[in-house]
């Protein structure tokens, strides 16, 4: 009988692992505006569920919440927030974004939580703190205009992105030193829809290559988000990761086509999370886990969403999952 942290080192190693390992996560509106309430809250779902990696989804927006953003709960299904004001309202805010450390009382509150749910849930699973991609961190900073900025005032942005991959590299050291052992690294805007491949490289990429560099001898797992329709998959080569996740079941590419393209690096998806997670019957939530391990033949796959499951999944269709994993 395998442990969690060791279903999951299988799977990396492209060993078969039978039940598939699973993990699924989402949001927990007004419990995560404290870390006590968010600890509380993932270590109870953790408790119901038993997933084989514990990904901790802090409140919405917490970066830009550092820099003086204010929000407030926006009463979705996400489970998000809604922005009452920016940090950044012209470019000329870019160059004065002051560095941030731990000691910011809102990245403080995340890794009292890490530390919270470290002791919870033990050393046999994976921890994984969100960490977003600096030019996501833009975005949250700034609403709109980023992309404005991106194409008038490019120096302006850098200066911005550089102060935000620091701030971003040195939370992610701290994540790694409160209870975490790995990083879900999020980018909302490596998109084909959004910007050229050029411009990512550029805004994108090499600043989110500056803070997984900072960690990636520590952090023993890396999982990369691509959030959004038309993902730049072509780039996940070219980030030091073991894991991807992606909406695979809303654009491409498929699972099987991504293991075609990628081959060493482990899967987690197969389950639309707006769809047949949500909306569907347990019976519809079997079918698409049977799918994804026939499109895997069951190797470098981890079951889960593309994205945060809806606060309003229902839990049978959660077990649902975990029977079909395991054959029942």
């Amino acid at each position: 009988m395998i442990n969690h942290r060791e279903r999951i080192q299988a799977a990396i190693a492209g060993e078969l692992v039978k039940p598939v390992p699973i993990a699924l996560w989402r949001h927990f509106p007004q419990d995560d505006q404290s870390a006590q309430g968010l600890a509380q809250a993932v270590l109870g779902f953790q408790k119901r569920f038993n997933f084989d990696l514990v990904k901790v989804t802090p409140t919405s927006g917490y970066p830009a919440e550092a820099w003086g953003a204010q929000l407030r709960p926006k009463g979705n299904q996400e489970g998000t927030r809604e922005y009452l004001s920016r940090p950044v309202r012209r470019a000329a805010d870019w160059p004065a974004l002051p560095l941030l450390d731990e000691a910011q009382s809102t990245l403080a509150r995340e890794l009292r939580a890490l530390k919270l749910i470290r002791a919870g849930v033990g050393r046999e699973v994976h921890l994984l703190q969100t960490v977003f991609s600096p030019l996501t961190i833009a975005k949250q900073l700034a609403g709109d205009r980023w992309l404005t900025d991106l194409r008038e005032h490019p120096e302006e942005l850098r200066a911005g992105l550089e102060t935000i991959a620091r701030t971003t590299a040195r939370f992610a050291e701290a994540s790694l030193a409160s209870g975490a052992d790995s990083l879900f690294f999020a980018t909302q805007l490596a998109s084909h829809d959004l910007l050229s491949l050029d411009e990512y490289r550029a805004f994108g990429l090499e600043y989110d290559l500056r803070v997984l560099e900072s960690v990636r001898e520590r952090a023993e797992l890396i999982l990369l988000h691509l959030h959004g329709n038309h993902p730049m998959y072509e780039l996940v080569g070219e980030y030091p990761v073991q894991i991807v996740n992606w909406h695979d079941r809303r654009t491409s590419p498929s699972l099987q086509e991504a293991q075609a393209l990628f081959p060493r690096v482990v899967r987690l998806g197969g389950l639309d999370e707006w769809g047949a997670l949500l909306k569907g019957s347990p019976g519809e939530v079997r079918a698409q886990v049977q799918d994804a391990l026939a499109q895997t033949g069951g190797r470098r796959l981890i079951l889960g969403a593309g994205c945060v499951m809806l606060t309003t999944t229902p839990d049978e269709n959660i077990r649902a999952v975990c029977e079909a994993a395991t054959g029942g």
